[in-house]
């Protein structure tokens, strides 16, 4: 069977609504013979003859006064998919939304990331993975709606990112170390005992190689994979962490920080997303409310 010319419908719901080929013509704009030529279209798609000859003017047979109850929704639906979703209803969205996110981010911007989210859409719920590679899988199959991180090489080429903040490294180290009795120096930072933090178990990293570039190496006592572990190992020893600022703002306490004594490239922190879910209005404000909550300080 052949698809129907689905701009038919469009020329009923004028044609039944005017009642005159001519006024249904002027209304689409289209000639009187055109118009013609779509009645006769419909006469013979439909079988019926729709409008027929009283008098001077057309009425309606019983199989058009029924169609005409039947195609408004139907052309009223058919306008919706074909534009902009404008149907987002926050306080009534029950959702949940996936993020995966690298280290310190839940720590440093959940909660106010849910509060910020409840107070839009009191329905939807927050679930936080954590970002162990950046394999850009779970974004593209749809297990995960949202993630954070340094954009890497390993991300797939389709997959939309958008700066979050930037953030450098700091050296951290329980209050009363004996750094912090005098002036920290490139040679006395190296000549500590450190803490390194490496993911995937890497026995140097860029703290490494900017003490490298400048001649210098430290001693590494330990190695863990994430920044709470450096913290708390160094909370409770004379080690010393290095570790991002603004990721840890909300993990140090009962720490004293202190700027490296030597320049170390700094890195961008960034939202990803697949573009099949670049204009979906639910997406599009999760991200507004994470830029908002995450976003650089002015």
């Amino acid at each position: 069977m052949p698809r129907p010319d689905l701009n038919l419908l469009v020329a009923l719901d004028v044609l039944l609504d005017a009642g005159n080929v001519a006024r249904a013509a002027e209304r689409l704009g289209l000639s009187p013979s055109a118009m013609s030529r779509a009645l006769a279209r419909l006469r013979a798609t439909i079988g019926d003859p729709l409008l027929v000859r009283a008098g001077r003017g057309l009425v309606p047979t019983p199989r058009a006064i029924e169609l005409r109850t039947r195609i408004g929704p139907i052309l009223r639906d058919a306008h919706a998919v074909l534009h902009p979703d404008t149907s987002l209803i926050l306080h009534e969205l029950a959702a949940t939304f996936t993020l995966r996110c690298s280290e310190g981010v839940v720590e440093t911007f959940g909660a106010a990331l849910i509060a910020r989210v409840a107070r839009d859409a009191p329905g939807v719920r927050l679930r936080f993975l954590p970002k162990l590679d950046k394999d850009s899988t779970p974004l593209r199959q749809g297990d995960v709606d949202l993630e954070t991180g340094v954009i890497g090489q390993d991300m797939g080429p389709e997959v939309r990112a958008q700066r979050l903040f930037g953030d450098r490294f700091i050296g951290v180290v329980r209050n009363g170390h004996p750094l912090t009795e005098r002036r920290i120096t490139l040679t006395r930072y190296a000549a500590g005992q450190h803490i390194l933090v490496s993911r995937r178990g890497r026995d140097s990293g860029p703290i490494d190689d900017a003490l490298e570039r400048r001649g210098k190496t430290r001693h590494i006592v330990t190695t863990v994979g994430g920044y709470s572990a450096a913290l708390a190992l160094a909370a409770g020893s004379d080690l010393i962490a290095s570790v991002p600022e603004r990721h840890t703002g909300s993990m140090r306490s009962g720490l004293t920080r202190f700027p490296l004594p030597f320049k170390v490239p700094g890195m961008t922190i960034s939202m990803f997303w697949h573009p099949r879910m670049d204009a979906d209005p639910a997406h599009r404000w999760l991200r507004a409310c994470v830029r908002e909550v995450c976003g650089d300080m002015p």
